[in-house]
């Protein structure tokens, strides 16, 4: 019979150990990144937390750049995980719009130190050439997929027909950037307020019914 960790190798090429050690030192690079930096965060300091050498570390990954690569895509992947059956659970234009942007942020709230963590990765880490690892940010890469979802909800009429849809997407990406950027600054920020102002900003923009109201005020 083929142990647990034979079965994990076959489809990572990784034994459940070796799997297990990586995750270790993966939140071991957050919470060194979140409390001294990016800069101060060296293999050494990281070991140290994640009580391994930093020979171990340098035998599953291939330096600090392999490792916090690793860090910004386990945001990435693990904030689709939890926003996607949030938002599929809705089927209104407004329903889902409102749930994108909740669940993001409710995932950064749950996850502050590993927001932290790729927002100094992202602003800091470089090659030796000088040039930035990432050109976009951790979220940047859902803001094709808004883009659709709200030209979806423009042909079905319940969103404005007169917005950009990749624009608007943009605006709401940048709101929700800038709240993570407020996080490394202020770990009390209240990151559930600022969810449903921004959610209903962001629906009001793009209502169908709001807009009509708004052209028949400004009439008045």
């Amino acid at each position: 019979m083929r142990s647990k960790g034979d079965l994990i190798g076959q489809e990572t090429g990784r034994t459940f150990t070796e799997t297990a050690r990586r995750a270790q030192i993966i939140a071991a690079a957050i919470d060194t990144i979140a409390e001294v930096g990016y800069g101060q965060a060296s293999l050494a300091r990281i070991a140290e937390r994640a009580a391994t050498s930093k020979g171990v570390i340098c035998y599953h990954f291939d330096g600090k750049d392999e490792l916090v690569r690793e860090v910004v895509a386990g945001l990435v992947d693990g904030g689709a995980a939890y926003m996607r059956p949030r938002i599929e659970a809705e089927s209104s234009g407004a329903g889902r719009l409102r749930a994108t942007i909740e669940s993001n942020l409710a995932f950064l709230r749950e996850n502050r130190n590993h927001v932290v963590a790729a927002v100094e990765i992202v602003l800091n880490a470089r090659d030796s050439d000088g040039r930035r690892h990432f050109s976009t940010g951790p979220g940047d890469a859902g803001i094709g997929p808004l883009a659709e979802m709200l030209a979806h909800h423009q042909a079905t009429g319940e969103f404005r027909a007169d917005f950009d849809p990749l624009v608007l997407a943009m605006a709401i990406r940048a709101a929700i950037d800038n709240v993570a950027h407020h996080l490394v600054g202020y770990p009390d920020l209240d990151v559930q307020h600022h969810a449903r102002e921004l959610a209903d900003l962001f629906v009001r923009v793009a209502s169908a019914a709001d807009h009509r109201g708004m052209a028949v005020d400004s009439d008045r």
